[in-house]
């Protein structure tokens, strides 16, 4: 029998403090060399793509993957749950939420270790679901007072606002140019489906953490080569991934301004292996692609929260 769960029970299920540290451990297991992630691939088709990536926690006994469709602008998630013991298939996902979640983790864990332990103002390009997870994710990890927001539409601007404000206690407040959003920053979040800049280097004060998260392909760009040149720490994700997909690096890589070798996993920099800052004048850089690893870390917590609250539909499969 295989445990299905709706993003309805997902919704009930899931807090950022069971994403944070579901994540957190994944991260600290992979830096140890005690997980496996394998990169996203994409399979074209007439009106959009097929995504697929797996990873596996063998400590935990467990291994999955996320497929999902993108067609005409719509996007659908699921996630495979797997025991390593003996192969049994023991949860199927729908994975929105859990997706969002665990992308604001992501970044929450990174800014826990990278950016500045005094970091009270928070800015942040993007007002759609993936940019409220960034922005409650980093208010968990530092005591952020201030978050300014900055997105085209002036009316969702708004909106992002006053819901953030609400939910979270913290004063959000609409940024009316992009450069309000990042000059005197102490963590900035680019969570954008941008294929231009619309975070430039010459804006960041010094001691600016960034968490960059919008881009996954290699045509898009969210940050500019300033900004990488820039940053004297730059983390990701997955080394393997990012170089499949992460067009901020890849430009700046081709105009000489970042040098792959010089990119470390977050992995390594959660187990203490490498700093994410040395000191408090450093920019530093997380780039996000959003791997298998975090969405099968939280699906495992997940899948024990329903199995003990009696949430989801058997399947006889």
């Amino acid at each position: 029998m295989a445990l299905f769960l709706r993003e309805a029970e997902i919704e009930k299920l899931v807090t950022m403090r069971m994403a944070l540290d579901a994540v957190e451990e994944a991260f600290r297991l992979h830096g140890g060399s005690n997980a496996d992630n394998a990169p996203r691939r994409r399979c074209r088709f007439d009106k959009g793509f097929l995504h697929v990536m797996s990873a596996s926690l063998p400590t935990q006994g467990l291994a999955g993957l996320k497929s999902y469709t993108t067609v005409a602008g719509k996007a659908r998630f699921h996630v495979h749950l797997y025991s390593a013991e003996d192969g049994r298939l023991l949860s199927v996902m729908e994975a929105g939420k859990l997706g969002q979640m665990r992308t604001g983790a992501a970044s929450g864990i990174a800014s826990k270790y990278m950016a500045r332990s005094n970091s009270g103002r928070v800015g942040i390009f993007g007002t759609g679901y993936q940019a409220r997870a960034q922005v409650e994710a980093v208010c968990s990890v530092r005591s952020i007072q201030t978050v300014v927001v900055y997105g085209r539409d002036a009316a969702r601007r708004e909106r992002f606002c006053r819901e953030m404000t609400e939910k979270l206690g913290v004063g959000v407040y609409p940024a009316a140019t992009p450069a309000e959003a990042a000059r005197d920053m102490d963590i900035v979040i680019t969570a954008t489906s941008s294929s231009e800049p619309v975070l430039r280097g010459e804006w960041l004060a010094g001691g600016t953490h960034i968490n960059a998260i919008g881009s996954n392909f290699l045509s898009k760009q969210e940050i500019d080569v300033e900004t990488v040149r820039r940053s004297a720490c730059v983390v990701v994700d997955s080394l393997e991934q990012s170089k499949l997909e992460s067009g901020d690096l890849a430009r700046a890589a081709e105009a000489g301004a970042f040098y792959w070798e010089d990119a470390r996993e977050l992995g390594l920099v959660v187990i203490g292996e490498f700093p994410g800052r040395e000191d408090d004048s450093e920019i530093t850089l997380f780039k996000s692609n959003g791997i298998a690893l975090e969405d099968v870390a939280l699906a495992a917590r997940l899948y024990q929260a329903a199995s003990a609250a009696g949430a989801g539909e058997n399947l006889s499969l």
